[in-house]
């Protein structure tokens, strides 16, 4: 049987991610206009054209290519963003995936530094690696989002280079132009080592959150 390239609910403490739906295009418009500052790097859609960003991320999803998600904070009950599977690899036979990247991932500026996006990476990457039995997944920013790198390498994925002229720039001005690109990965022979350091990490994000001591603290 032939792999198909479709995201089920995948449900945390903090996140939920739901299969994008036009239903969650309120929600996303209101996001995507908060502090667009913090999106200096990202494509992110203006409120006016969340519906069409939600087409086009449908119509990629029909062709194979792309299972998006929107990214619903527990606490609110609110789609804050987005993210996505895509770019699947299949092994030769066809009948498996073999790689897959997580793109498309933007954030309301209320719902950075929350504690939502390492805990969406966690889901991802788990069922990724530990139902679909993927090789690596692969991850990639602008070369010159340093914080975006930084967000990235907290998750434990490893730095593998610079890809020049790999992407489209989404930097204002930069239009039609091509930027660098860092890529990162995490291997199936790295994901039990890099699952524990993310369950430390959200473990101790529960514990701070709650006023308890973390785990390890004196």
């Amino acid at each position: 049987m032939s792999f198909k390239l479709a995201g089920p609910v995948l449900e945390g403490s903090r996140v939920r991610l739901e299969p994008l739906d036009h239903r969650h295009a309120p929600d996303l418009a209101e996001a995507a206009e908060e502090d667009r500052g913090s999106y200096r790097f990202t494509s992110v859609p203006r409120a006016a054209e969340i519906g069409e960003y939600i087409d086009a991320q449908h119509a990629r999803a029909a062709a194979g290519l792309l299972a998006p998600y929107a990214q619903v904070d527990r606490a609110s009950g609110r789609a804050v963003g987005t993210t996505a599977y895509w770019e699947p690899r299949l092994w030769p036979a066809g009948d498996g995936l073999c790689a897959i990247e997580i793109g498309y991932t933007w954030l309301a500026a209320s719902a950075q530094r929350t504690g939502l996006n390492p805990e969406a990476k966690y889901l991802l990457f788990r069922h990724a690696f530990e139902t679909w039995q993927v090789a690596r997944v692969d991850l990639k920013t602008d070369a010159r989002n340093t914080r975006s790198r930084a967000a990235i390498e907290r998750t434990g994925a490893h730095f593998e280079g610079v890809l020049r002229n790999w992407s489209p720039s989404w930097v204002p001005g930069e239009e039609g132009r091509l930027r660098d690109s860092a890529i990162f990965s995490i291997t199936a022979e790295e994901w039990p080592d890099r699952r524990a350091g993310l369950e430390r990490r959200l473990a101790r994000a529960r514990s701070l959150a709650q006023g308890q001591p973390s785990l390890g603290s004196g």
